[in-house]
Order: structure tokens, then sequence, then C-alpha cells
């Protein structure tokens, strides 16, 4: 028997123009798929340092399906009736320079109700692992429960302007960065990075917290596009 349709991020009471950006409808599938181990690697490595502030990182959902909607691990995300706007990258612990902690301890596969409660904000099970193992375990005190709950907790609190709108004129990212902090007070436009494929197409908007996870300033070398960089959004299917 399969679980009823999710709306995400309290849609019913969105304005249309902001609902258009979100996560628009989910159905958890009757079987929750079973992720892989996540370990660090040579490229990858285990890397302990002080926590200076977090990376909420948010993904357009349109332009990864445009890219990977063929892949058997996207079918979730991709087809099987499922629409996304915005979904939850993660969220990341940054450290006090450039360098920041990952994989700070070996961490088992993650339960399977951890896995299917998640799946309609982070649709895939692969990515809840390797967010929880390389980013999770470096937040002192949190379980998997607790780790997602705040991730999707800031994820949800999210506002969105009208992304069908902006993707039907000339846009930078500085100007997008703009429409998204006008739909959430006290977030301004340095508060954010806007990253891109090479051919422009926006792919994540990357919020900058402070420990306390509060919206603040990105620092210098955040990285993402130049406020002037022109960025297109690929439009979801209707």
């Amino acid at each position: 028997m399969r679980r009823p349709s999710i709306l995400i991020a309290a849609l019913a009471v969105m304005a249309p123009a902001v609902a258009n950006g979100q996560a628009l409808t989910c159905t958890a599938p009757a079987t929750v798929p079973r992720p892989r181990p996540d370990l660090p690697s040579a490229s990858q490595p285990r890397r302990v340092v002080p926590i200076g502030g977090y990376t909420l990182a948010i993904t357009w959902a349109p332009r990864y399906c445009r890219e990977n909607g063929d892949r058997a691990a996207a079918r979730f995300q991709c087809g099987a009736g499922n629409r996304f706007g915005f979904t939850l990258h993660g969220l990341w612990p940054d450290g006090i320079g450039k360098e920041w902690p990952q994989y700070c301890q070996a961490t088992p596969l993650l339960p399977r109700t951890v896995v299917a409660a998640n799946l309609c904000a982070t649709p895939s099970a692969q990515l809840l692992q390797h967010e929880w193992a390389k980013h999770g375990t470096c937040m002192a005190g949190y379980t998997p429960q607790r780790y997602f709950r705040q991730s999707t907790t800031l994820y949800r609190r999210l506002r969105y302007p009208d992304m069908d709108a902006l993707s039907r004129r000339p846009l930078t990212a500085g100007g997008l960065a703009t429409a998204i902090a006008a739909a959430n007070p006290g977030v301004t436009p340095a508060m954010m990075r806007i990253t891109a494929d090479r051919q422009g197409w926006l792919d994540e908007v990357w919020l900058c917290l402070d420990k306390a996870f509060g919206h603040a300033r990105c620092p210098a070398h955040q990285g993402g596009l130049a406020d002037g960089a022109s960025v297109r959004i690929w439009r979801a299917r209707r």
C-alpha cells in the first residue's frame, strides 16, 4: 500500500508565487531504498576542525532532472509522479577558515525510518547517507534524527520568489539572490551564494548561517557566481 501524498513546507498556506519555487508534490515509495556506505577517501579524507558556521544548500530540481532524469538513481525524484522545485541538498558545517570538517566519525547505514521520513525533502537515500556521513557526524551530540530535523526545519522555513516568472526574463546571480532575499525577511543577498553549471543554468543556492543557525553574511571564500554573472532557470514541467 502506497503512502499518501505529502505536501512539502506547508504548501497549502503559501501564496501561489511563493509556492511555485518550493517542492510541489511527493509520494513516499512503498519500499524504502537502502543506501550504500559512504566513506572517506584519498580525495575526501576525514578532517576534524572547529565549526565556525554552516551552509544550507538547496538544489533546483528541474535542472537536476534535465541532466539526470534517465538515471535509475534519480527515478524517485524525476519520475513516479513526483514534482519538486527546490530540494534540500544538505546542512554543511563550515570551518573558521577555508577548510571545513568532514567524515568526523565512522557511521552505520541510516535506519530506514530516517530515510523514509526525509525522502520528500532530500529525494535520494544515497544522498541522505552521504550528508549524514560527511557532514552530520561532525556536529557534536547530533544523531541522524536530530541532524535531519535541524536541516529540514531550516529548509522548510524558506520562501521563494516566482521562479517561473524569473525564468522568463534576463537574470543575474545578484538579481536572483535579491529576489530570494525579498521573499525571506531578515535575509540579504550577501547571505547567500548562487551556483550554476557551465551553461549558466541554475544549480544550487547556498545560504550562509552562523553557529546558532541564524542567517549570516557569507565569507569571501564561500565561492559561487559573481553578482553580475548571467543565470538561467530551467523551468519545471507542468
